[in-house]
């Protein structure tokens, strides 16, 4: 896999649990399916929305290979390695090896303030002599406590196997700046819905985003809309995405809301896995009340 194959919708899939917190495979393989019929180019198995913080390196692996089982080939699979410890994210990647994933989603050193240059280098460098895999950076401020530079990206693009980024960095002003130097190097993928589509109009190869799995507009036409001359299905569909993105990200602990959402359109997500609840009633009628703002179905 190499940068060129990285575009479009790539979701991070829900883990689907059950009560008792084992994970309904069933369930998964629908959900699989449903991004698939969403236009999916890839799928992202233990990323936030699959509460990979919950996930052992055997779950991962076993998802990695249903997922591949269930794909056969029509998109890649993409799994998060992002781990405290170079030790732990090493038993993720050698679970990802051995099921057949495609891709490796890497943050730097997750759950700390602050992270030294030669800190994050060496990081990079242990990950990249533990495989052959191709990498995907993950830059997420607000999970990780830092951000990184654009040059500590295009420094790790220059030492090794990147071949793209999600880009969860609000900053509309590091956005432009990282898709001015380096959308020609990398695929940059955004995260935050509401950048989706200004950011396809610089650059952007596509989004592993949380949000289009609901919008009215299919995600794999939004690479077309974003390079095209803003019109009203345009600006109704950045609505959508913004409002989507705050209602999901402002309730309860994630991803609660999102698997909310997932089973209210009738999508099998299950409930969260200990110590995250499921979402309170009152906020489930929120989510209602955004759907019907936005002509959205659900059951």
């Amino acid at each position: 896999m190499n940068k060129d194959d990285l575009h479009g919708y790539v979701p991070a899939i829900a883990t689907p649990f059950s009560p008792k917190g084992d994970i309904m495979e069933d369930a998964f393989v629908e959900l699989f399916e449903f991004l698939i019929a969403r236009g999916a180019t890839g799928i992202c198995i233990a990323g936030d929305n699959g509460e990979s913080w919950a996930l052992s390196a055997a779950e991962r692996g076993r998802l990695v290979r249903l997922a591949k089982d269930t794909a056969r080939g029509r998109v890649h699979v993409m799994m998060g390695i992002s781990a405290p410890v170079i030790e732990t994210s090493v038993s993720y990647i050698n679970a990802a090896e051995e099921n057949g994933a495609d891709v490796l989603l890497s943050m730097p050193q997750t759950y700390v303030l602050k992270v030294s240059e030669p800190e994050l280098m060496a990081r990079f460098d242990k990950i990249s002599a533990a495989t052959k895999l191709p990498l995907v950076l993950y830059n997420s401020p607000r999970r990780m406590g830092f951000s990184l530079t654009v040059d500590q990206t295009e420094r790790l693009l220059n030492a090794h196997n990147v071949i793209g980024i999600k880009e969860s960095q609000r900053d509309f002003f590091y956005h432009t700046h990282l898709l001015d130097r380096l959308a020609n190097r990398m695929a940059i993928m955004t995260g935050p819905c509401h950048y989706i589509l200004p950011a396809f109009a610089l650059g952007a190869k596509g989004f592993i985003a949380t949000g289009p799995e609901f919008t009215t507009t299919k995600p794999s036409e939004m690479a077309a809309m974003g390079t095209s001359a803003p019109d009203a299905l345009y600006r109704k569909t950045h609505m959508e995405l913004t409002v989507l993105y705050e209602m999901l990200m402002g309730l309860g602990t994630w991803p609660a809301a999102f698997k909310a959402a997932l089973n209210l359109i009738g999508q099998p997500a299950g409930v969260p896995r200990d110590p995250v609840m499921a979402l309170a009633p009152a906020d489930v009628d929120k989510i209602r009340q955004t759907f019907d703002r936005l002509g959205i179905s659900y059951s």
